[in-house]
């Protein structure tokens, strides 16, 4: 995602308020006395040439308004730069304090990431038992007449007639009177135990002597039956299914989680999730298995969690919402320090043991906790970690201004560095940074306008000389809708009658987007669950939508794949929508594209920045109007 507009506005938004004070005289003439002096003997009689921190190509003799984006124009200073390097700034203390700049030292430590997912409930496939028919017979009588009955191990399901099971029983009696233990009576018990009948059913027939014309079907295990294949009176084939029973004791937490996420999640950790059926209640689980491909469609990776369910309070079916938080080092193991040194099960996460061993469940050998990723000891260096305010991403390239020590003025040089996964409110750093840099965390962006000010090297224009890429509000061609989003990109069309329903939650989603607020944007999107299902494409791009961690990833891409999705069905059957559906478009959300959305009126409000660049974009137009084209093109 590009975030450069993101800094760019809101540097831009101050900076026509105190970048003359910062670059010319009137910065230190309203200064405290202590910092006047010194302010004015580095800020130049007046300013030559005033320009706009968005749009450097203009240049104007005196104060106004961009005549591009309207932003008030700043004066333009010559000799900001220092001479250490065509990165580097410099400036009075008294232009610091007015410029609010704050800087963080670099350190090394374990940060905290906290990841979020979404999915559901399932049985646990391991648990699941079919029954099936072992030999012809008649459904005289069914104990279990319906689906979602309890039943216990050895309880009775159906009473059955099959004159096969009546010779069966008579070839066992006579061969045990001959011969006890000879072999034709260990080969009829065998085959009347293939024929699922319990040991304790075996031997109530040898104890009687007497073959028994109706035989009663036992449960094989405990759960609930979900499947019932039969009626009674029915009969039945061998190998035709009658019953499918489900053991509910332990569970299957389906979870999807994103590529970026990877990084994070292990085999065997613990994960935290809830159910809307018990809010504000928390239930636990282990990782037991991460899909090895990532989702072409949905550009997602399958995680499965075991989860325990003695009491069965949770469901098969239950939307989740599910919590990770891991340590990462800098060689990106995760450190979790009750597995340090321990050996575990490659099958059944729950099995931890001190040292080698066998699986108590399934056998398998145990391996040790370090080959599944974690830490092999509890005192790893810490990875250096950088705050992520201190962070200007353009997309491909991250760049941070770093505080240089030993120097008469502030100075402050731009540094392009190479980030790792990011963990909270930190971005892990590969390169480009030492422990002890101090790092500008509040005031980056005006820093890096007034290089480009002055054309020289930044974020937004790396090689310098020429002017940065132009704000445009005039265009009204709407040109190619370019790819954005990897996971959308497949989907089906969105069919106008679903869009009809969704387009009063898509309205609310907007809103919150353009309030910047995250649990309003959450409500909205679970309303649209409720609409859609759980199951489908589009559920699944809501999924992705509610698991954004903050307004920032559900912004870009998703909300711009739903969006381009509505948009696209109220084209193919207007008639479908009611009231005013009006199409907006930013050309700031992307630099090839910009992105659209869609609104219930002609209020600009911008979904994609919110408080930051609230009334960028330009009206497209009303899509269920009569002449759509009376509105196009109106800019905000």
């Amino acid at each position: 995602m590009n975030k450069i507009t993101v800094f760019a506005v809101a540097g831009a938004l101050v900076i026509g308020a105190i970048a003359g004070r910062l670059f010319s005289p009137s910065a230190d003439t309203s200064a405290p006395a202590s910092t006047g002096s010194t302010a004015g003997a580095d800020a130049p009689a007046s300013p030559a040439v005033w320009t706009c921190s968005m749009h450097p190509q203009i240049q104007q003799p005196g104060a106004g308004d961009c005549p591009i984006c309207g932003m008030d124009l700043i004066p333009q200073r010559q000799d900001s730069q220092d001479d250490s390097g065509p990165r580097t700034l410099s400036m009075s203390e008294s232009a610091r304090a007015l410029a609010d700049i704050a800087t963080t030292p670099i350190e090394r430590r374990l940060p905290t990431a906290e990841v979020r997912l979404v999915g559901k409930l399932d049985y646990d496939e391991t648990r699941l038992r079919s029954l099936t028919a072992r030999f012809p017979a008649r459904i005289d009588r069914l104990f279990v007449n319906y689906t979602g009955v309890p039943v216990k191990a050895g309880e009775h399901l159906a009473r059955i007639y099959s004159p096969e099971l009546l010779t069966a029983q008579q070839e066992l009696i006579t061969a045990h009177a001959t011969d006890p233990t000879g072999t034709f009576t260990r080969i009829a018990r065998e085959k009347l135990r293939l024929w699922d009948l319990l040991p304790a059913q075996i031997e109530a027939l040898l104890a009687a002597q007497t073959p028994s014309e109706e035989f009663e079907l036992l449960a094989p295990l405990g759960g609930i039956v979900i499947t019932k294949n039969v009626k009674e009176g029915d009969y039945v084939k061998t190998g035709e299914p009658l019953f499918r029973i489900a053991d509910l004791s332990v569970l299957w937490l389906h979870l999807d989680a994103f590529e970026s996420d990877l990084a994070w999640l292990r085999f065997g950790q613990d994960v935290s999730f809830a159910v809307e059926a018990y809010p504000g209640e928390s239930f636990q689980g282990r990782i037991a298995f991460i899909a090895p491909e990532v989702d072409r469609r949905t550009r997602t990776t399958a995680i499965r969690v075991n989860v325990a369910n003695p009491d069965g309070r949770l469901k098969p079916g239950m939307f989740a919402t599910g919590r990770v938080e891991a340590h990462l080092t800098g060689e990106g193991e995760v450190v979790v320090p009750e597995l340090v040194g321990k050996w575990i099960s490659p099958m059944h996460p729950e099995v931890i043991q001190d040292g080698p061993g066998q699986c108590t469940v399934c056998g398998m050998d145990l391996v040790p906790a370090a080959e599944m990723g974690y830490a092999a000891a509890s005192d790893v260096l810490p990875p250096l970690v950088v705050p992520a305010s201190a962070v200007l991403r353009t997309g491909r390239r991250a760049v941070v201004y770093v505080a240089l020590p030993d120097r008469d003025r502030p100075t402050f040089e731009g540094r392009e560095i190479v980030l790792g996964p990011k963990a909270g409110q930190v971005y892990l750093v590969k390169s480009g940074l030492a422990e002890g840099d101090l790092v500008v965390t509040h005031g980056a962006f005006k820093i890096d306008s007034a290089l480009q000010i002055v054309a020289e090297p930044s974020m937004m224009n790396p090689t310098g000389g020429g002017p940065v890429p132009a704000h445009d509000h005039g265009s009204t061609a709407e040109g190619p809708q370019v790819p954005h989003d990897p996971s959308g990109s497949d989907l089906p069309p969105l069919a106008p009658a679903l869009a009809a329903q969704l387009m009063p939650a898509y309205f609310e989603l907007h809103a919150a987007l353009a309030a910047d607020e995250l649990p309003a944007a959450r409500e909205a999107l679970t309303a649209m669950m409720e609409i859609t299902g759980h199951q489908g494409p589009w559920p699944d791009l809501i999924h992705r939508l509610l698991a954004a961690q903050d307004l920032e990833a559900l912004r870009r891409p998703h909300f711009e794949t739903l969006s381009d999705a509505m948009v696209a069905a109220v084209r193919a059957d207007p008639t479908a929508f009611t009231g005013d559906i009006v199409l907006m478009h930013c050309p700031m959300v992307y630099e090839d594209r910009g992105a659209d959305w869609l609104q219930p009126d002609e209020t600009l409000l911008n979904p994609y920045f919110g408080a930051t660049m609230l009334r960028c974009g330009t009206v497209r137009g009303n899509l269920t109007a009569a002449d759509e084209s009376d509105h196009a093109g109106h800019a905000h």
